[in-house]
């Protein structure tokens, strides 16, 4: 099987991905998809073959080995790689679509297409959950398909057309028991990275966004503020200023109504000079 288009993937997935999302990428590339061609790939190749069972009855291996084994490990594995990997498209995809936006209208739309933002920040997270989710329903069908997590090296065979219970032999059962540790450990750790992912930029961009509206709020209310100080805009849009700008008015409506009073009483200079005595 080649996996040239999954390698590419992955790299492409890299230029858009934080500092843990290229984490994921590494364990996916080198723990995951280089462990599995250059050495589980050979370890079941020959796994039928290799299935041995102590009568000739004809048909009877095949049964049996169909009955303990209705999946293979190593193509469970591969289709585990493929179905991980895959939302990763998704957001390769709505970067490309963002370029190609930019490309048809000339101009400039968004200040990087790869910065995580708006819609391919929702595009990031939905892939995340289900990265989340195709790991961790693997591992239920690997647990399932197989009743655990071992494989023994004797399992014993009732089905027809066995004419009695017969014993099977499995090759290289040790060998294969390794391996499916370690995929269940590198699994276990995608998911945890998966999550770690997901709950950092679920409180990374919350705190942005509460930040972003407490700051435009807080400068909203300094500028209408001063806007009514200079205006007289008659709302109370701030206490402390509407409150201060009414008492100077008042101060200055009394202040003019007083020498208003005066004006009248004043009409020569001896006349005032007598009304200040």
């Amino acid at each position: 099987m080649s996996w040239g288009f999954l390698h590419h993937l992955l790299n492409g997935m890299n230029k858009y991905s934080t500092g843990i999302g290229r984490i994921w990428v590494a364990v996916v590339f080198i723990f995951r998809l280089l462990v599995y061609i250059v050495a589980a790939e050979n370890i079941w190749k020959y796994e039928h073959d290799e299935f041995e069972c102590n009568i000739k009855q004809p048909g009877c291996e095949n049964v049996c080995f169909d009955h303990f084994f209705p999946v293979s490990h190593i193509r469970l594995w591969a289709l585990q790689l493929i179905m991980v990997s895959t939302p990763s498209l998704l957001v390769v995809f709505h970067v490309a679509y963002r370029e190609n936006r930019e490309k048809r209208q000339n101009q400039k739309l968004y200040k990087s297409p790869g910065e995580i933002d708006g819609g391919l920040l929702c595009t990031y997270l939905i892939s995340l959950i289900l990265k989340t989710g195709f790991e961790i329903v693997f591992l239920i069908l690997f647990y399932k398909l197989y009743n655990g997590f071992k494989v023994p090296s004797l399992v014993k065979c009732d089905i027809r057309p066995c004419p009695n219970t017969v014993d099977c032999y499995i090759s290289k059962p040790t060998e294969k028991m390794i391996f499916l540790y370690f995929l269940v450990v590198t699994s276990c750790l995608g998911i945890v990275l998966n999550l770690s992912e997901l709950s950092y930029l679920i409180f990374k961009y919350s705190i942005k966004c509460y930040l972003k509206r407490y700051i435009k709020k807080d400068q909203g209310s300094e500028g209408d503020c001063h806007k009514s100080e200079i205006t007289g805009h008659n709302r109370p849009l701030c206490v402390e200023y509407y409150a201060e700008l009414l008492w100077y008015k008042q101060k200055e409506a009394l202040y003019m109504q007083s020498w208003r009073n005066l004006g009248l009483r004043c009409r020569t200079v001896r006349g005032c000079t007598a009304f200040v005595r």
